[in-house]
């Protein structure tokens, strides 16, 4: 595929499906979705338990507010991986410019965002399951459930946070002054060539 802009192949252009599902970028967004789901599955499965009543109690120390942002941001980060796998299919099929680079750009600041709200979902949980009392797991119902949510809220932190690295996909972004010799030129003269993303497979 010859390169276009923002790394895209031209616009028109097809796609493997085959190729496009190996590529670093693909699978990391995959491993997002998947750690998404164990999160939030494992909470509405298993992570509320009851003693002896009919009333059911969040598995993390009995706090309510941790079971819903575990259950909120594993379903909200579960949609947002199929949009942006869906986005990454037909990246090259985008004619305009301005369209691919607000797609890239949108794509890192929300890996940014979402490396961020897992960070906090990881030190949330953990500290609630910390000051779980032992007698409010009967039969030590829920535990594995609990620690599922805690694993998998970190596992997603090392996956978007490589998602946000993988985002230029080996491009640079920067200003070149080109310089005759080594010699330093006055900025009026200097001639600056502007490198754009690309979003080819990451190195």
């Amino acid at each position: 595929m010859e390169g276009g802009a923002y790394g895209a192949g031209k616009a028109g252009s097809g796609v493997d499906p085959v190729a496009f599902l190996k590529q670093p970028q693909t699978i990391l967004r995959i491993l997002c979705w998947i750690f998404s789901i164990v999160v939030f599955a494992s909470i509405v499965n298993e992570g509320y338990v009851n003693k002896g009543n009919n009333q059911l109690y969040c598995v993390f120390n009995k706090n309510d507010d941790a079971c819903n942002y575990g259950i909120s941001i594993g379903i909200t980060a579960f949609f947002i991986c199929i949009l942006y796998i869906t986005l990454d299919f037909y990246f090259p099929q985008l004619s305009s410019i301005k369209d691919r680079k607000r797609v890239v750009m949108a794509d890192l600041g929300l890996s940014g965002i979402w490396t961020f709200l897992w960070f906090v979902s990881f030190c949330f949980l953990a500290n609630q399951w910390q000051y779980t009392p032992s007698e409010n797991l009967p039969l030590n119902q829920g535990a594995d459930a609990a620690r599922a949510a805690v694993a998998f809220s970190f596992f997603s932190i090392l996956s978007w946070v490589s998602t946000s690295w993988c985002f230029p996909q080996g491009s640079t972004v920067a200003a070149i002054d080109l310089q005759p010799h080594g010699a330093r030129v006055p900025r009026s003269t200097r001639t600056t060539v502007c490198l754009e993303f690309a979003r080819s497979p990451c190195h």
